[in-house]
C-alpha cells in the first residue's frame, strides 16, 4: 500500500488541483501541503479530517492502511 504523502499527491492530481488551490480548500498554506506531499511533515487530525471529507475518502485510505477509498459507513 502507498504512504500518506503518495496518496495525498495522487488524490490532488486526480482532481486536477494545484497545491495552492488544494491548500486554500483545506485552510492550510501551500508550503505545509508541499511538505505533506514530500513526506517531511504529517497533518494534524483536524487537517486529516478536512482532507478525508474534501476527497470523500476514508482516513484509513489516506493513511495507507487500506486500498479501499470508500469512507465508513459503507452503503
Amino acid at each position: 500500500m502507498k504512504k500518506f504523502n503518495e496518496r495525498l499527491k495522487e488524490l490532488r492530481e486526480e482532481h486536477n488541483l494545484t497545491q495552492t488551490k488544494l491548500a486554500s480548500e483545506l485552510l492550510i498554506d501551500q508550503r505545509s501541503l508541499s511538505f505533506y506531499e514530500i513526506g517531511k511533515y504529517e497533518p494534524n487530525i483536524d487537517t486529516l479530517k478536512r482532507m478525508s471529507i474534501f476527497f470523500n475518502v476514508s482516513s484509513d485510505y489516506l493513511l495507507g492502511l487500506t486500498d479501499e477509498k470508500t469512507p465508513y459507513p459503507r452503503t
